[in-house]
């Protein structure tokens, strides 16, 4: 194995900073983007379908993989619906 090679079981650097950052978006935050990807998601759009069940998953402490909690992370950093969203 080399040294930029995950060992398995091992998360990935920017993952663990993504669901950090997830998880400092205020409550209330959280509730607005839930009801955002809910919405989404009755209409059959993959993006609301995937990114409000990840962020489900992550809010009730049920393990997510690297790849959608970065998936889930940059949507809503790109997003942008708060103001304060980039800190």
């Amino acid at each position: 194995m080399t040294a930029g090679t995950l060992k398995d079981g091992e998360p990935h650097p920017s993952a663990v900073l993504a669901l950090a950052w997830i998880r400092n978006q205020s409550p209330e935050n959280l509730a607005i983007w839930q009801e955002c990807f809910s919405s989404c998601a009755i209409e059959g759009n993959r993006i609301g379908e995937i990114c409000g069940e990840t962020l489900h998953r992550i809010m009730t402490g049920q393990p997510v993989s690297d790849r959608y909690v970065l998936g889930l992370a940059w949507f809503m950093y790109r997003e942008n619906i708060f103001e304060d969203n980039h800190s």
